[in-house]
């Protein structure tokens, strides 16, 4: 069985909750994770919400790294989408619990688009994250 795409599904908990409260340190973040992992950088769109929290998004031509942030829960949300074998998503999440100091971290791997009968061969790789 093979799948299109891999997508991680990272909670942090117990972040630094300036770190997540920071538009610039989030922004700049997901783009260094982005590039950490491989990643062709196309677009990136954040927002900053008022009295805290921020959204975000780098899409990427694998796919997109996302978050949505809680600080006043130093609570984190990160999805990250690849497609393709090269993107290394788990060289993402780790840059990124370290980068906004989780203590908790929970990861879900999802196997994106399943195909039991292709006609065309999807290779896919799977990684652990640690």
């Amino acid at each position: 069985m093979n799948a299109l795409g891999r997508h991680l599904l990272l909670e942090l908990f117990d972040c630094d909750s300036d770190a997540i409260n920071n538009l610039e340190n989030v922004k700049g973040a997901l783009v260094e994770a982005a590039k950490r992992a491989q990643a062709t950088i196309v677009d990136v769109v954040f927002h900053e919400f008022n009295p805290f929290g921020i959204s975000g998004v780098v899409v990427i031509a694998e796919s997109h790294l996302s978050i949505h942030t809680w600080p006043e829960y130093k609570y984190a949300a990160v999805d990250i989408f690849s497609c393709g074998d090269v993107l290394q998503p788990e060289v993402a999440a780790n840059y990124l619990v370290e980068q906004f100091g989780a203590e908790r971290t929970s990861v879900v791997d999802v196997q994106r688009g399943m195909f039991l009968n292709s006609a065309v061969p999807i290779v896919n790789k799977t990684v652990a994250v640690s």
